[in-house]
């Protein structure tokens, strides 16, 4: 039988934290005199009493999970979070369903940055807080997981890094508990330097906290209905760049760096390859703007970079409507959305490394056919690839757009138009954000969609941010025999 103790007092811990978080965006409205207090207040209550109520029920001396108990807390946990999360956003007077609550929450919890929200220029500090809050909880969460959890369950190729991480002289540090406690103290000093670099771009405070938290997250909830782009400053946008950026790195490695090995970074392949997609792809659209569209050459660089990095680490900020610049553009920036950033940051997609162990595995069956007898091995950041690796990242692939095509066909039977469909099933799954068209493109929001929708696009960004197996593997029957 499997034992779900564990797993259930682990969600009682996440939950009772989540309620702590509440207690934050309460003392912003109560300073600023809103009456929202008292909802964050009794969410706090409510999630609080469920959290400690949980971890009383279900403690233990020791608590040990099984690998069918890991998967179990993964799925478990996030979707409770996720509901408990959506209080704030069902009883602050928004006028929102419990489709909308749910939508909004999961996507700050997954850091993908899709809203049902408008008029976020008028709306309480609390909310804004709140939202910027989720994605920051969920950035660490997405690099625990990372780092901690999918290694372990080999899923979609991370497998690969609980290969290296065993290696001794590797171990950024000796325990995975201390890895945890000190990725979370450099996630917070990252975010302190980004709520410094906007406040001194011109940002007010409470602009600057909002956005460094969802920065470092690559989230892009942001406090305004127009993104970033309603700053209208290239300060701001060069240090949003550069946060993304950042976001977009390992940040096992940032630890290496800092405990004395800075090398580390500029060694690793899979960061070599990030920083050259976002260089390329930022060449490409600032020469597109350039030569189409009679942009001024700095103008052009730094709209093409800012969307581009956008994009490509998933999180979501727009300083221009990049559907309004034309088929190439549009063509590319969809593309673009399955990319994602480096494993072990906090971005979405399908990840850098992924397509370097294709990429690798494709050579070596190029070199098969050229040389028969020739022998080839497939490699990844200078060393051969474990077996099983490959196959598994195949299998990623295969079911990520899977997915893909599941959501989007949903989408269409429930009467959303092919461009709105096909992108907003895309952004779903790649934990991106915006997507194309008028209707939810990076100028508009996904409140017009139908609550069935809403719950369809909740679940597929679930399915993205938690790699799609670790969800799928419990609907298998054969999970559940003893």
């Amino acid at each position: 039988m499997i034992d779900f103790r564990p797993a259930l007092f682990i969600t009682g811990v996440l939950l009772t934290t989540l309620a702590a978080a509440m207690l934050v965006p309460a003392l912003a409205d109560a300073a600023n005199g809103d009456p929202g207090w008292r909802v964050f207040l009794a969410s706090a209550a409510v999630t609080a009493f469920v959290g400690i109520s949980m971890v009383l029920s279900f403690r233990a001396r020791r608590v040990e999970l099984s690998i069918h108990g890991t998967f179990i807390l993964t799925t478990l946990s996030w979707v409770t979070l996720a509901v408990f999360a959506s209080l704030p956003f069902a009883f602050a007077g928004l006028g929102l369903s419990a489709a909308d609550a749910f939508f909004e929450s999961m996507s700050g919890l997954t850091t993908t940055g899709s809203t049902v929200l408008i008029g976020l220029d008028r709306m309480s500090a609390g909310v804004l807080l709140w939202r910027a809050l989720l994605q920051w909880l969920g950035g660490i969460g997405i690099i625990a997981m990372a780092v901690a959890v999918l290694p372990m369950l080999g899923v979609g190729g991370m497998q690969l890094f609980r290969t290296e991480s065993s290696d001794q002289t590797e171990k950024a540090l000796p325990r995975a508990a201390q890895l945890a406690g000190f990725i979370t103290a450099l996630y917070a000093v990252l975010t302190g330097g980004l709520f410094a670099a906007y406040w001194a771009a011109g940002m007010t405070p409470f602009d600057a906290v909002c956005h460094a938290m969802t920065t470092i997250a690559t989230g892009g909830f942001s406090t305004v209905d127009g993104s970033i782009g309603r700053f209208n400053s290239a300060a701001i946008d060069m240090v949003a760049i550069a946060g993304m950026l950042i976001g977009g790195m390992p940040f096992v490695l940032y630890l290496r760096a800092v405990r004395g090995a800075p090398g580390a970074l500029l060694r690793d392949s899979q960061v070599w390859w990030f920083l050259a997609i976002c260089a390329a792809m930022t060449a490409l659209f600032a020469a597109w703007l350039l030569l189409s569209h009679g942009a001024a050459p700095l103008a052009a660089l730094r709209y093409a970079a800012f969307n581009v990095i956008s994009v490509i680490t998933g999180t979501g900020y727009a300083t221009a409507d990049y559907g309004r610049w034309g088929g190439l553009a549009v063509t590319v920036m969809f593309f673009l959305m399955f990319v994602g950033g480096c494993t072990g940051s906090t971005t979405g997609g399908i990840k850098v490394f992924r397509y370097q162990v294709l990429f690798s595995a494709a050579r070596v069956q190029i070199g098969h056919l050229a040389r028969p007898h020739g022998v080839f091995v497939a490699r990844y950041n200078g060393k051969p690839i474990p077996e099983g690796v490959s196959s598994a990242v195949l299998g990623l692939f295969f079911m990520f757009f899977a997915v893909f095509a599941v959501t989007a066909g949903a989408l269409a039977l429930l009467g959303l138009d092919f461009v709105t469909a096909l992108s907003a099933a895309a952004t779903a799954v790649t934990n991106v954000g915006p997507a194309l068209g008028p209707i939810v493109g990076p100028s508009g929001t996904f409140a017009p969609l139908s609550d069935s929708a809403k719950w369809v696009l909740s679940a597929a960004m679930l399915l993205g941010r938690l790699e799609l197996f670790t969800v799928l593997v419990l609907f298998l029957p054969s999970f559940w025999r003893p």
